[in-house]
C-alpha cells in the first residue's frame, strides 16, 4: 500500500500544491508511534530501537513553550496551552530537540510534531516553560508577540461568553473558544505568517511533518493558507520536492456540522471512527462480530483509506474524552483485547497506522468519567518528567510489546498486497491473508479452534510472530517457548490451532 500511497500523493501534489497527505518512509517501514510525553533525550535514545524494529517515525508532544499548571499539578494538557513558539518545554530544550531530530533522521526514523495552531492558553496569567510572561485575560503574549487583534472576538463569535455551545453551528465551532482557550484568528495574515515561520523552523531542522491539533476549530481555508507558506523538507534527509506530511485532528463521529471530509483536500485526517468501531467489535458490543469486519474501512462509513490516519486509541480518548468512551475505546488497561484490535489494524489494508505508547496513571472511573484523566507523565517532582524506563509500571511502552512490533513487521511485509483468502466462522473467528506475503488468524471466541485454511503463502515452516521473535525457524523468544511451528503445504494450505484467552491469534509471514 505504501508504494501506492506515495505515487498517488505525488500525483496529487502536482495538481494541487496545497496537498500534504503523502508521507515518506525508508523502504520496508510504514508505521509511526506516538511517544506521548517522552523527553527529547529519551526519544533520541529510542530511535535506534525503532530503526532496528522497522518503525517509520515518531509523533512527539508539542515542543514549544507552554503554560505551567499547578492546580491540578502539572497535567498533560498544559502542553496544549501555548505561550510562545520558543522551544523550551517539559520535554527539553531546543538543543535537545534538534539533537533528537538529527539522530533519529540519521537512523531513518522521522519526527512528526504535534502542532497547536488553533489557540493559546486559557484565562489567567503567568510565566511559561521558557520564561515568557502571558496574560490570557488581556490576550497578551509578548513572547510571540500576539495581542488582542490576533484573536477572534465578539465580532467573530456571537455567544455571550465567547465559548462554543452549539456544535451544529460551524461558525461558532471555529470562531469561539474551545474550553476557554484563546482562539487565534487564522484569517489574519500576521497569525498565518507567525505560525508558518514556526513550522518552517522545525522543517529546517529536519522535522518530517505535523499532527495538527483541533483542526475542527479552524477554517479549512485558514489552514490552507498556513500550509501554503510551508517550505519543502530538508534535502539532507529527504528527497527533493517533498512536502511536510500533514495529518489533521478532526473528531467527526457523525451528527455535527463540521465534517472530516472538509479537510481531506489538504492532507490526511485522524479517523476516530476506526478505533471506536474496532473497540465495539472486539468487545462484542451490541452483538458485533469479528466476521463483520470483512469490509472494514470505507464500508463502515469511515474515510477512504488514502485519507485516513488510523489508531486504536490516542492520548485523548484513552482518557475517556475526545471521541472516547470507556465501554468502547480499547487501551493498554485491557491489554488482551487491545492486542487483538491492534493486530487486526496492522494486518488489514486500510489507512496509515499510528500506534500509541503510553504512561500509566491511576485511572478512576466514576459515572463514566475518569477523575484522574489530567495526570501528567511520571515525574521527579515539580513537573520534571522522569527518564523513560519501559515496563517499570510507570511507562507502558506498548510499541515494545512483542505482539506489536512483530505485527509492525507483518504490516511492512504486506504493504502493496491486497486482502485475500478471507475466512470466518460467522461469529468471532476470522482469518485472512495479504497476497502471498502474510496470513493471520484471530479467535475471539470462548473456545480454541483448529481449522485448515488456504493461506496463499509459499510452502515451508513458519513461526507465529505473535508468540515468537523470528518469523522462520529456529523459532524462539526472549521470554520462553513459542507456539508450534506452522507448516504451510505446497498447495498453500495450513492447519491452525488457535487458542482462546490470552493472545488468541496466530500470524505468519514471509
Amino acid at each position: 500500500m505504501f508504494g501506492i500511497l506515495v505515487t498517488l500523493g505525488l500525483a496529487l501534489t502536482a495538481v494541487n500544491a496545497q496537498y500534504f497527505g503523502s508521507y515518506y518512509c525508508q523502504p520496508g517501514r510504514d508505521v509511526i508511534v506516538h511517544l506521548f510525553e517522552w523527553k527529547w533525550t529519551d526519544i533520541e535514545r529510542e530511535c535506534q530501537w525503532l530503526a532496528d524494529h522497522n518503525y517509520c517515525g515518531v509523533q512527539v508532544s508539542p515542543p514549544n513553550e507552554h503554560r505551567i499548571v499547578t492546580d491540578p499539578p502539572y497535567p498533560w494538557w498544559q502542553r496544549y496551552q501555548p505561550v510562545s513558539y520558543t522551544m523550551n518545554s517539559r520535554s527539553g530544550s531546543e538543543t535537545q530537540f534538534r539533537n533528537m531530530v538529527t539522530t533519529c533522521n540519521n537512523l531513518g526514523v522521522y519526527i512528526y510534531v504535534d502542532g497547536v495552531l488553533n489557540h493559546m492558553t486559557g484565562g489567567g496569567s503567568g510565566t511559561g516553560s521558557d520564561g515568557n510572561s502571558f496574560d490570557g485575560d488581556s490576550l497578551q503574549y509578548p513572547g510571540v508577540p500576539y495581542g488582542p487583534n490576533d484573536f477572534h472576538g465578539s465580532d467573530d463569535c456571537s455567544t455571550s461568553d465567547g465559548e462554543i455551545h452549539d456544535y451544529n453551528n460551524p461558525t461558532e465551532v471555529r470562531n469561539c473558544r474551545l474550553s476557554g482557550l484563546r482562539d487565534l484568528d487564522g484569517s489574519a495574515n500576521y497569525v498565518r505568517d507567525v505560525e508558518a515561520e514556526f513550522a518552517n523552523r522545525l522543517i529546517g531542522w529536519g522535522v518530517a511533518g505535523f499532527r495538527l491539533d483541533a483542526c475542527k476549530h479552524m477554517w479549512p481555508g485558514d489552514l490552507e493558507a498556513i500550509l501554503g507558506r510551508l517550505n519543502q523538507l530538508n534535502t539532507q534527509w529527504f528527497p527533493a520536492g517533498r512536502n511536510a506530511y500533514i495529518y489533521q485532528e478532526v473528531i467527526d463521529l457523525g451528527g455535527e456540522a463540521v465534517k472530516a471530509t472538509e479537510y481531506t483536500y489538504l492532507g490526511r485526517v485522524t479517523e476516530f471512527k476506526h478505533g471506536q468501531n474496532l473497540g465495539n467489535v472486539v468487545r462484542k458490543n451490541n452483538g458485533q462480530r469479528l466476521a463483520n469486519l470483512v469490509n472494514f474501512g470505507e464500508g463502515w462509513g469511515q474515510l477512504s483509506g488514502f485519507d485516513a490516519l488510523v489508531f486504536i486509541d490516542n492520548h485523548d480518548n484513552q482518557r475517556g474524552h475526545g471521541a472516547g468512551g470507556f465501554g468502547t475505546i480499547l487501551t493498554f488497561f485491557e491489554a488482551n483485547m487491545y492486542k487483538i484490535a491492534t493486530a487486526f489494524e496492522l494486518a488489514w489494508d486500510y489507512g496509515h497506522v499510528r500506534l500509541m505508547s503510553s504512561y500509566n496513571w491511576p485511572r478512576n472511573i466514576v459515572n463514566g468519567v475518569d477523575t484522574n484523566d489530567w495526570v501528567g507523565p511520571p515525574t521527579n517532582g515539580g513537573g520534571d518528567t522522569k527518564d523513560v524506563e519501559c515496563f517499570n509500571g510507570e511507562w507502558i511502552c506498548e510499541h515494545r510489546w512483542r505482539e506489536m512490533y512483530n505485527m509492525v513487521r507483518f504490516h511492512n511485509v504486506a504493504i502493496g498486497n491486497p486482502v485475500s483468502n478471507w475466512w470466518d466462522n460467522g461469529f468471532q473467528a476470522i482469518a485472512f491473508g495479504r497476497g502471498n506475503r502474510g496470513f493471520i488468524f484471530i479467535n475471539n471466541e470462548d473456545f480454541a479452534i483448529t481449522q485448515t485454511l488456504q493461506t496463499g503463502l509459499p510452502g515451508g515452516e513458519y513461526c507465529d510472530v505473535i508468540s515468537c521473535d523470528n518469523n522462520r525457524p529456529p523459532c524462539g523468544n526472549s521470554g520462553g517457548a513459542c507456539r508450534a511451528t506452522v507448516i504451510v503445504n505446497g498447495d498453500g494450505t495450513a492447519t491452525f490451532d488457535v487458542p482462546n484467552g490470552e493472545n488468541p491469534m496466530i500470524a505468519i509471514h514471509v
